[in-house]
């Protein structure tokens, strides 16, 4: 079994997620909701993490959560363990609460993490639980929060509101944040989801130049590029991360070998296609379906049948290439 390694580092920012066992309502019963709000807030405290936003929705939360040290791991064990822990005792069950661990994403700090907060504050509209112009209403959620002059410490704000337009922690400030909140609520709703949708899918938010520093960060953490699984990232975002990975090594290959990837030829086991199948073969884990349709070359048990072949032609000796 691959060993589970999850990429912690100081500063690093998440946008975290976890639903009910069985989509059920887990907040919804009176005091479940206020008891996880405030295990957070006694999360945060112990692990001195920085709240940027959160929502609890009725089966589901969301967090933007800075760790300055490196211990997200260890805050969501205590948080969902004492937690689930009062909740049960509380209701007079057993069992396990939520669905699984929790998905997390990392998030670039700027732009990309007001992107996020602004989703996490818009959850209840896009639920429909409150109107736009009502989203601060929403009682268990950081935007609540950001009204009351009694805010705990852990909920920060100058990162959202820098990148929403330079505004100030001001009673004015935060009303032209829910002024700009009412803006994006009222985009176009397909082009709305179309980009909110991406802040909670895969393995990580912000520019490709900031994947690219956390893969090869997981890399010199992990034995090998295929050996990776992201901190609680779930199948989908390590496919995508895995896929990622392989379309790394496969430039990698091509530039070694002076191959045009935009320019392969149309055949199927023309010697190009061949000749990186082999290399990528055997350096990664990479599979031939991925292979079969990333370079064109028919089927997939076809690819390791053109590189077997390659091989017994003597193809194998020219590893230098490779």
């Amino acid at each position: 079994m691959p060993r589970k390694l999850g990429l912690e580092f100081p500063g690093a920012c998440y946008h975290v997620i976890n639903r009910g066992n069985y989509r059920r309502n887990l907040f919804e019963p009176k005091g479940a909701a206020e008891s996880f709000e405030q295990c957070l807030f006694e999360a945060a405290a112990a692990f001195g993490w920085r709240l940027h936003a959160f929502v609890v929705m009725r089966n589901h939360f969301h967090l933007a959560v800075e760790t300055p040290e490196p211990n997200l791991s260890a805050g969501m064990k205590w948080l969902q363990g004492t937690w689930a822990m009062r909740f049960n005792r509380f209701r007079g069950e057993t069992g396990r609460p939520f669905q699984g661990r929790y998905k997390a994403l990392h998030i670039e700090p700027g732009p990309a993490l007001a992107q996020v907060a602004h989703y996490l504050h818009l959850n209840p509209v896009r639920a429909r639980v409150v109107g736009a112009a009502r989203a601060a209403e929403f009682r268990w959620s950081s935007l609540w929060w950001f009204a009351q002059r009694g805010r705990p410490a852990c909920l920060v704000a100058e990162k959202v509101l820098a990148e929403s337009g330079g505004l100030a922690d001001t009673k004015t400030g935060w009303r032209r944040y829910l002024a700009y909140l009412d803006v994006l609520a009222e985009e176009d709703g397909k082009r709305r989801e179309e980009k909110f949708g991406r802040l909670s899918r895969g393995w990580a938010v912000g520019t490709e130049e900031f994947k690219a520093g956390l893969k090869k960060q997981l890399v010199r953490t992990a034995d090998s590029a295929e050996r990776l699984e992201l901190l609680g990232g779930g199948p989908e975002a390590r496919r995508q991360l895995r896929e990622e990975t392989w379309e790394d090594a496969l430039r990698t290959h091509a530039k070694r070998q002076r191959v045009n990837l935009a320019a392969l030829p149309a055949q199927k086991s023309a010697p190009e296609k061949v000749r990186l199948a082999a290399a990528m073969k055997a350096t990664t884990s990479v599979s031939n379906g991925w292979l079969a349709q990333r370079l064109a070359m028919g089927e997939p048990a076809s690819v390791s049948q053109y590189v077997r072949r390659w091989k017994l032609a003597g193809g194998g000796q020219e590893r230098g290439k490779a």
